[in-house]
């Protein structure tokens, strides 16, 4: 390889290292700013849990400590989760800022709807996943009658943000999906076209990736999934042709 061939390599990784570096930092920052309010935000995520707990009828709807680190490990998973919310519009900034370079002067125009619709799912889908988790816990804790619940606080928390963070994530389909489009890798006939398939991808995914796999969780994940699916259709067809 010639000096001349190594020099755009090293560009692209030094790139990439200043925004790995920026995004940790938003995610510290944002980590510190969880970790100060982690009470609030522990009461906010237990709520759920104790209206289904209430609703079931559980005598007790306190989650229990069961070992003498579990609850710094749970402050610590607080705090991350909550950075990981609170940066993500400099997550997703960051990961378009660097392959914005590659792109035509076309799909660049499309940078900024792309990374606000970006963020704006994101944090539609952990809104919808909390709205939906006390549904879920409902259905779980509920399914077999007759024993005594113990839920540990660590294992209720690493359900609860896998269960957001799983939702935000998912929430993301539609865009990129747009994105393809934009750049002529799919055309509005053939999502149409291709529906079974989008359908069975759709549920495939959303048993994999759910934290309980349970069929209530995957129908509220696959639901708004399909309907996303069904409106890009409609918007690769109407705004990209315009």
């Amino acid at each position: 390889m010639t000096t001349g061939e190594t020099a755009p390599i090293l560009a692209h990784l030094e790139e990439m290292r200043s925004r790995l570096v920026k995004a940790s930092a938003a995610v510290l920052l944002g980590s510190i700013v969880s970790w100060i309010f982690r009470k609030q935000l522990f009461d906010f995520l237990v709520a759920p849990y104790v209206r289904s707990a209430e609703a079931l009828g559980f005598d007790a709807t306190e989650l229990n400590l069961f070992g003498v680190t579990e609850g710094f490990s749970v402050a610590m998973r607080l705090a991350l989760f909550g950075g990981l919310v609170v940066a993500s519009p400099v997550l997703f900034y960051q990961a378009w800022a660097f392959i914005n370079p590659a792109l035509s002067k076309r799909e660049r125009r499309w940078a900024f709807p792309i990374v606000f619709a970006l963020v704006t799912l994101f944090l539609i889908g952990v809104g919808f996943a909390y709205w939906s988790m006390e549904r879920a816990l409902e259905f779980l804790l509920g399914i077999q009658p007759g024993v005594t619940t113990l839920i540990s606080v660590d294992s209720y928390f690493r359900f609860t943000t896998r269960f957001l963070l799983v939702f935000g994530v998912a929430f993301q389909f539609p865009v990129f999906l747009f994105s393809s489009a934009v750049a002529g890798l799919v055309t509005s006939r053939q999502l149409a076209d291709n529906r079974r398939w989008a359908i069975l991808i759709i549920v495939v995914v959303g048993a994999i990736v759910t934290p309980t796999g349970d069929p209530l969780t995957l129908m509220l994940l696959s639901t708004p999934l399909y309907l996303f699916y069904e409106t890009t259709i409609w918007l690769v067809r109407w705004i990209l042709r315009k």
